[in-house]
């Protein structure tokens, strides 16, 4: 039982794993095709609107959990864009050339870019295609593990009623074999006496 018991959790187990990469994996395909779509979409805004601003540079990228700021003037009001494409000699309180869209003005990149963050649209067509085929993977996985576990629930059922079987004719025979030594008596005695009274007459 405890052989039988074991395998099972780890199929278990293991069929879960694939369950999990396959669900995390569309979720990445999902949130990077969003991304692009948005990239996109703020980029056609602006070319088919564009107004030109200026814009200071407020904060670099210092690491991997920061992002580079730029602040601009919009309709009279102060906004910030993080993670434009800066150039690599930027520094803080540099000045540079901005264009957004007329009617979204959080809509913004620099000018003479096409999407208003370049590395986020990079990531997202290297992103989305690769999680996609892991998704078709773990997939095929599932499928192939759906069935390996009813090949093997299969061939437990049928040795199962193997067994049922075996168990029943050898319970059978051995009834049968307690009841003949009765049965064989029972025929010599009645051999036995017809064959006396014969030598009596």
């Amino acid at each position: 039982m405890r052989s039988a018991t074991v395998p099972r959790f780890r199929s278990a187990r293991l069929g879960r794993g694939w369950y999990l990469a396959a669900v995390l994996s569309a979720v990445l395909a999902v949130g990077m095709c969003l991304l692009g779509w948005r990239q996109a979409d703020q980029a056609e805004r602006i070319t088919a609107h564009p107004v030109r601003t200026e814009g200071t540079v407020t904060q670099l990228p210092s690491g991997s959990a920061t992002y580079s700021a730029v602040s601009y003037q919009a309709d009279g009001r102060q906004r910030t864009a993080a993670d434009l494409w800066l150039p690599a000699d930027a520094k803080v309180g540099d000045r540079i050339c901005l264009e957004h869209a007329a009617d979204d003005l959080s809509a913004v990149r620099v000018c003479g870019e096409h999407y208003p963050q370049p590395a986020g649209i990079g990531l997202a067509r290297v992103s989305v295609p690769t999680a996609l085929l892991l998704c078709a993977g773990c997939v095929v996985r599932i499928w192939r593990h759906r069935r390996a576990t009813q090949s093997i629930q299969q061939s437990v059922r049928v040795h199962g009623r193997g067994a049922r079987i075996s168990t029943t004719v050898a319970f059978a025979t051995e009834a049968l074999g307690e009841g003949m030594p009765s049965i064989t008596h029972g025929k010599r005695s009645r051999r036995r006496r017809r064959g006396g009274r014969r030598a009596l007459r």
